[in-house]
């Protein structure tokens, strides 16, 4: 890290921006704040659950594969850039943009964000024990819509921080970002009957408790050793 703080310095002339946008962090600690929290009470109310919950089954009966042609096409290709192989060259994409604009920073925090939340689903996923089509399935939260969401989240994050963004204009592109992308995973997930929506909202909220969180982690990181380098 100290290597990529001192590189980032030297490429640019000074130092490396903050990925996580000062204006942004009250409002997006208190976003993460929340969204911890309905994590945490999701993972309660269905620990150990095989069934979906009354809300699950208002919205759709999610042990059933219910998309059909065109779109089950659209499903299985968002849920290929969820799975490793997909979401694994969706990263290193990112991070090649990053360091092809002089950013290593940033490429740090692509890795970083997106690492971090898909350990923590997975992390969950054990602890809460909710199953879907079978005891080896667990299914809370979603990975694939946690990874969705915090990729979106870092690249909005980057972006707000390069076209210097306000408060406002920031917060509603990343927040934006973050429902889009976490949509749109969701809804292949639960359409391909391989996630209960309420898995779905517990990724989603995943990667917007833990992305920030990750990125403020990033730039005290890097700072501290910009310092000790310098």
């Amino acid at each position: 890290m100290d290597r990529l703080a001192g590189a980032d310095l030297e490429v640019t002339g000074r130092p490396a921006p903050a990925v996580l946008p000062p204006s942004l962090r009250a409002w997006l600690g208190l976003i993460a704040t929340l969204a911890a929290l309905v994590v945490v009470v999701l993972g309660v109310l269905y620990a150990g659950h095989s069934e979906p919950g009354p809300v699950d089954r208002w919205i759709i009966q999610p042990t059933a594969d219910s998309v059909r042609p065109p779109w089950r096409r659209v499903a299985l290709a968002l849920d290929f850039l969820g799975a490793p192989a997909g979401a694994a060259a969706l990263v290193v994409a990112a991070v090649t943009g990053c360091l092809l604009l002089r950013r290593p920073r940033a490429a740090v925090f692509v890795v970083a964000g997106v690492g971090v939340t898909v350990g923590t689903a997975r992390l969950l996923k054990s602890l809460v024990g909710r199953t879907i089509h079978g005891e080896d399935n667990l299914s809370y939260p979603s990975g694939h819509t946690a990874f969705a969401t915090a990729l979106a989240l870092v690249v909005a994050l980057l972006a707000t921080r390069r076209l210097g963004l306000g408060k406002t204009a920031g917060t509603t592109l990343v927040l934006a970002a973050g429902l889009v992308a976490g949509a749109a995973m969701g809804w292949a997930q639960v359409a391909l009957g391989a996630h209960y929506p309420t898995d779905v909202l517990g990724g989603w909220c995943t990667a917007l408790a833990v992305t920030p969180a990750t990125a403020w982690l990033v730039d005290r990181v890097a700072d501290a050793a910009r310092r000790e380098w310098r």
